[in-house]
This record gives C-alpha cells, sequence and structure tokens, in this order.
C-alpha cells in the first residue's frame, strides 16, 4: 500500500525533500515505517522514537497504517 511520508526541518534536509511516496506492506505501524526510512540512507539519523503524526493527529510508533495515510516526521523543537 502506499503513504506519503513528510518530513520537516532537519529531516527535510537530510532526505533532501519535503515528501515521498512510500510502498508498504499491509498491515505495517508507524514503527515499521521508521524502519524502513533508516534502511533508505543509514547517514540519515533519526532519532529512535521520533514524533510522529499521522493525517494530522499524533501517533504511537505501533499505530496501523491505511492507504493514503499521510505520516508526518517531526524533528524536535526547543524554544523559550
Amino acid at each position: 500500500m502506499t503513504i506519503t511520508a513528510v518530513f520537516f526541518a532537519s529531516y527535510a534536509d537530510a532526505f533532501g525533500r519535503d515528501r515521498m511516496e512510500m510502498e508498504v506492506p499491509s498491515g505495517s505501524t508507524v514503527g515499521d515505517l521508521l524502519q524502513q526510512l533508516r534502511t533508505l540512507d543509514r547517514e540519515r539519523s533519526l532519532p529512535p522514537s521520533p514524533l510522529i503524526a499521522v493525517n494530522a493527529r499524533y501517533a504511537r510508533h505501533d499505530q496501523l497504517l491505511r492507504a493514503g495515510d499521510e505520516v508526518a516526521v517531526i524533528p524536535p523543537v526547543a524554544g523559550g
């Protein structure tokens, strides 16, 4: 099934784009997608548990994905 991975800030810089269509097996979770992203290029450093939103709602790494989902990988933000 096809999902869209969306990257922000340093993750967009690391992946050289702000979004990418990805094929994942049916029954995949957010964690499975993250593992697939890590195998694309080992130089890209996603933290062990980045903040994720699926279809604009924060999601746990065990959440199941559905065809057409938009998965945002959100870098840590600091500020004051």
